[in-house]
């Protein structure tokens, strides 16, 4: 579809990586401009869509400052962060850094060049810690444990300020624990890209503990129609993107297994000290007031992760054999 600069300025931090990319695709395909702001330290350059912008810088930076605050953006949708809940752990500083100092630099330089959204991606499961009921809506109490959910609930907090002082829209989607196509496999990823990355190299996988801790696992699809439906809402708005159903890891190792049909069994490992034992969120109040359809069921979004995962596996296979 032919980008239509009409319909607004969009501007994707972290859109090299594996939700911000999905959501710029988006963008562009409703028709609008989409500029990208990564640093390529997570990110990949062939993540990046056809017709996107892309500018290689940090957002702590003052050129990524000048670029929200001079390029025209309407809607700033924030996915840019420091992911890696261990080294929040490890170190603080450089995750308050990147994720307060960072995100404020490009709150500030919004409201300054008359931005009228910023669309955050937050954190679901960091930002409740240890639940108190079963799902979490978003009324429940945000009690992180890390310092990475500290810092996502922390820039919840200034954009509620932006709103009340200067009228900047702003809504804060929590995600549950996302997975689907162009997840990493390496680094601090996600145990679904992880679990494919290992069966489809042949190589068994390893289950932390006995493998019954849960989490809520919402397919990137979904993801990407929660940012759509945020679009231009007014005021200051928390929803909750998750399916409400909870998997364990066990579980979750079965429907892999079963989407690549294979038998290789897991091995378990000795379990993560106080790694969260449950964790799933309520993404009703989103689906009543955004209009969003209920989530893809698990099997189906694995199913189609695998697809991905397995095409890209044998890939250099495929052009080897060519040659």
């Amino acid at each position: 579809m032919k980008n239509d600069r009409s319909k607004g300025t969009v501007c994707v931090t972290g859109g090299a990586g594996f939700i911000g990319s999905h959501v710029a695709d988006a963008h562009l395909a409703a028709g609008r401009r989409v500029l990208i702001i990564d640093n390529l330290s997570g990110g990949k350059r062939e993540n990046v869509p056809e017709g996107a912008e892309l500018h290689v810088l940090d957002i702590r930076s003052e050129e990524a400052a000048d670029l929200v605050r001079n390029a025209g953006v309407e809607i700033l949708v924030h996915h840019a962060a420091q992911m890696d809940v261990r080294r929040s752990v490890e170190d603080p500083v450089f995750d308050a850094e990147v994720n307060i100092l960072g995100s404020l630099n490009l709150a500030e330089a919004a409201r300054r060049g008359g931005v009228r959204q910023i669309i955050f991606a937050s954190t679901g499961g960091a930002i409740y810690g240890e639940q108190d009921y079963f799902p979490a809506d978003e009324n429940h109490p945000a009690r992180p444990v890390s310092p990475y959910g500290v810092s996502k609930l922390s820039f919840e907090r200034y954009l509620f300020y932006y709103y009340v002082t200067y009228g900047l829209n702003a809504t804060c989607l929590r995600y549950a624990n996302v997975y689907g196509e162009r997840q990493n496999p390496h680094g601090e990823a996600g145990v679904v890209a992880i679990f494919l990355n290992r069966l489809l190299s042949g190589q068994a996988p390893t289950i932390n503990g006995e493998g019954l801790q849960t989490r809520d696992y919402v397919h990137v699809s979904d993801v990407v129609r929660a940012n759509l439906a945020a679009v231009g809402r007014p005021g200051f708005n928390i929803y909750n993107v998750g399916t409400g159903i909870e998997t364990s890891v066990v579980d979750l190792y079965k429907e892999i297994a079963r989407a690549l049909g294979t038998d290789l069994q897991a091995q378990h490992g000795a379990a993560k000290q106080g790694e969260q034992q449950r964790s799933v969120v309520d993404g009703g109040l989103g689906r009543r007031e955004l209009d969003l359809p209920q989530p893809i069921p698990l099997s189906e979004g694995l199913a189609r992760t695998a697809a991905w995962f397995r095409e890209r596996a044998e890939r250099p296979v495929a052009a080897a054999a060519a040659k």
